[in-house]
């Protein structure tokens, strides 16, 4: 499948972060007959390790092509990739590709977003370490790796606290594209009305929203038990991240607690 016209063939991006909703909101997107998201959803095209920089927007293009079950007339191909509005390589990829790209941006409490990441990478074998351990070690883990991109790199497994840092990664985005080009939803939101979420996406994109009676599954069904926001872990937690909180706070006006 190619693109019928010279526009690079991804309009939009589910691009972050990561365990806020993304497969939840990519899929209820995904009954809206104006989208086309990937078959397995998240397509890691700007973030593969073999990418290379010099490849034109046809040469990515070429990436996606097989990963969508058709090519209708008239919808707009997107791709839900939550790495990419972590990593600024990634951001800068994308606004070479397509400056005209449109990115939706899920953020969840960072602290909460966190403790989620790690239960996924222990459940998944990659993370050994007790929680609080991983966390006062990340700086280390993570020094000298920063553009390390390969498959096992601490960066997608162990930045429990980094991916958390959303004013960075704002003002990444920003630097690359016009703010009216992002919309910023709250996973909470997502959570308790997930049909007004999708409803403001699709008006962000341009595209009907599915019918009235779509049905939408909960989103964080098997998360892991929340930890009280005033145990002593959650708040030791949202003290090592005051930095990244007020930086919202100051910056992006947006609150974590």
């Amino acid at each position: 499948m190619a693109p019928t016209t010279a526009e690079p063939l991804i309009a939009f991006l589910v691009g972050g972060v990561q365990k806020a909703g993304t497969s939840a909101l990519a899929r209820y997107l995904g009954a809206s007959q104006g989208l086309r998201l990937p078959v397995d959803k998240e397509a890691h095209v700007f973030d593969a390790p073999d990418f290379d920089d010099a490849w034109s927007p046809a040469d990515i293009d070429a990436c996606y092509a097989a990963r969508f079950a058709d090519d209708a007339p008239g919808v707009l191909f997107g791709d839900a990739t939550p790495f990419y509005v972590f990593h600024p390589r990634c951001v800068a990829r994308i606004g070479r590709y397509n400056p005209a790209m449109r990115w939706i941006v899920l953020l969840r409490d960072p602290v909460e977003r966190a403790r989620s990441q790690y239960h996924m990478e222990r459940a998944r074998g990659d993370e050994s370490l007790s929680f609080w351990l991983a966390l006062l070690l990340e700086p280390w883990r993570l020094r000298g790796r920063h553009e390390d991109l390969t498959l096992g790199s601490p960066m997608r497994h162990h930045s429990y606290r980094a991916r958390g840092d959303y004013a960075r990664q704002l003002d990444t985005l920003y630097a690359h594209f016009p703010r009216e080009q992002v919309l910023l939803l709250r996973s909470e939101r997502l959570r308790e009305d997930a049909g007004a979420c999708v409803r403001e996406a699709c008006e962000f994109l341009g595209v009907p929203p599915p019918s009235e009676d779509t049905a939408y599954e909960p989103v964080f069904v098997g998360d892991y038990p929340p930890a009280s926001s005033g145990s002593l872990g959650s708040r030791f937690l949202r003290w090592l991240m005051r930095r990244e909180l007020r930086a919202m706070r100051e910056r992006y006006g947006i609150r974590f607690d």
